[in-house]
């Protein structure tokens, strides 16, 4: 209901006289969703990649008006598609002003609405409740208690109130009685003990409240939705067996399954400034780049995969790569610049702490892991746009990368330093022999900018090919000829 068409209903006579009618949250959420399809609206807003897939089956739980499970890998966007349901709740709704757990005037529960209006009749008072206080959410940790989520015995209010322990009036209500007639959103039901898993029971299926020896049957009225890593759902046996039988739909989430889709939720959720937008360009190569690294992650035999690579990563390397930018224009005194291949290796720091790696791993060092991806991203993305230099090798025809090749080995060096200015960026890579016109005759109609970023990712390429040496430098990195690289390890060795 609209809160605008009953700023007069006050009390409980008023509110018959409206025509008001009690209606469950799953009546009320799938009413709702009904409207929106018929109106050809999404109350799913800034959810990407999920629409020919768990959207459908979402909304099929809701209309089934199922408790529901999402069950997908770290940041697969389960608790923003929870949150997001509270846009299916009626705008308002009304309950007994003072309720501790939300009575419905007209369907009371508790014993303090009971005796109110057996009090007071058709004049007791009723508040409105907004759709955004009616959500609940709570993290699964090992600390939570049957009180904290159920309820318990509060001998401070016996005390003050002067009652048995017997009284229903004794009793403080946790966070679900709490959250009657809402949404309830338990994050990582796994990690809840069994013991309390346990007190879930009645109250997803009968609906009943049990607490300590108090013989309560209150059916509560709650949509409940909870979110969980697959891992710890089926194999590790950390949800009991009861409550999976108890939960009605089990939805799976999943990773963006195109770059296009990574790219558009990458994009959606990065905190970049208007002033960083305005300053720094940031090329669509590079964007690819930072879902290819994302992808190496989540392929990457050194990375738990049980664990899953969070979208946050990107997310994180595209606020990175725009500072990495941001702090090199700083430095130079420029009012703009472009985002380089080189800013890649800025992002290190975003990469290290969003996967959890295996032993192996572990030996090898997040560090060496975070540049052995970006690496692998940067050699798996250079032959989506040039052509492969092992297949080049056996070709008939020439090699394209001859020059460029032939020019490092006449003992030339690169330096592409990423603090260096955009001037000398530009003029470091033109002084490449047969860098700029092999770009150009692949990709002529590209800006000048592009291109500038595709000679960087051949140099790049190339080195992961080890057709050059690549030499990480403190402030950028050295290309040469891969001859005078072998020496250099063999001397350092």
């Amino acid at each position: 209901m609209k809160k605008s068409n009953h700023t007069t209903v006050k009390n409980i006579g008023q509110l018959k006289s409206f025509g008001y009618v009690p209606k469950t949250v799953k009546e009320e959420m799938r009413d709702n969703l009904i409207q929106f399809l018929k109106d050809g609206k999404n109350p799913f807003e800034g959810i990407q990649g999920y629409e020919d897939t768990v959207i459908p089956q979402l909304q099929t739980a809701i209309l089934s008006r199922h408790n529901l499970i999402l069950l997908g890998l770290r940041g697969q966007a389960k608790t923003r598609i929870a949150r997001l349901m509270i846009n299916l709740l009626d705008e308002y709704i009304p309950v007994v002003e003072g309720s501790e757990i939300n009575d419905d005037p007209l369907l009371p529960l508790s014993r303090y609405a009971l005796d109110l209006i057996e009090e007071n009749g058709d004049k007791t008072k009723i508040t409105w409740l907004h759709r955004n206080e009616r959500y609940t959410e709570k993290l699964a940790t090992p600390d939570v208690s049957v009180a904290d989520l159920i309820g318990d015995v509060d001998p401070i209010k016996a005390a003050s109130l002067k009652l048995h322990y017997n009284d229903e009036r004794v009793i403080h209500y946790g966070l679900i009685p709490r959250s009657n007639r809402c949404l309830f959103v338990i994050n990582e039901l796994p990690d809840l003990q069994a013991r309390i898993q346990v007190s879930l029971f009645n109250i997803l299926q009968e609906g009943d409240l049990q607490i300590r020896g108090f013989k309560l049957r209150l059916p509560l009225d709650v949509q409940f939705v909870f979110t969980a890593n697959p891992e710890d759902y089926t194999n590790r046996g950390s949800i009991v067996t009861p409550l999976k039988d108890r939960i009605d739909s089990q939805i799976l989430t999943h990773y963006p399954k195109t770059i296009q889709l990574a790219k558009l939720v990458t994009t959606q959720e990065a905190h970049i400034s208007d002033q960083q937008r305005k300053s720094i360009q940031v090329n669509d190569i590079l964007l690819d780049l930072i879902e290819h690294i994302a992808m190496e992650a989540r392929q990457s035999e050194l990375v738990d995969q049980k664990s899953g690579v969070s979208a946050r990563l990107t997310i994180s390397a595209l606020e990175n790569l725009y500072s990495s930018a941001e702090l090199r224009m700083l430095l130079n005194g420029d009012v703009k610049t472009s985002a380089r291949i080189s800013d890649l290796y800025g992002v290190i720091q975003s990469i290290t702490g969003k996967v959890e790696l295996v032993y192996e791993g572990e030996l090898e060092g997040s560090q060496n892991v975070a540049q052995n991806l970006v690496g692998k991203a940067i050699r798996t993305y250079f032959t989506e746009k040039f052509p492969n230099p092992e297949k080049v090798k056996k070709a008939k025809q020439g090699n394209p990368y001859a020059t460029i090749i032939n020019w490092f080995n006449d003992g030339y060096t690169v330096n592409a330093l990423t603090q260096s200015n955009d001037i000398n960026y530009l003029n470091a890579l033109l002084t490449v022999e047969g860098l700029g016109e092999l770009v150009k005759s692949l990709y002529p109609k590209s800006q000048e900018s592009e291109k500038l970023i595709l000679m960087e990712l051949v140099l790049h390429g190339l080195a992961e090919y080890s057709q050059l040496s690549k030499n990480q430098l403190v402030k950028g990195f050295e290309f040469k000829d891969l001859m005078s690289g072998m020496f250099k390890l063999r001397d350092d060795a």
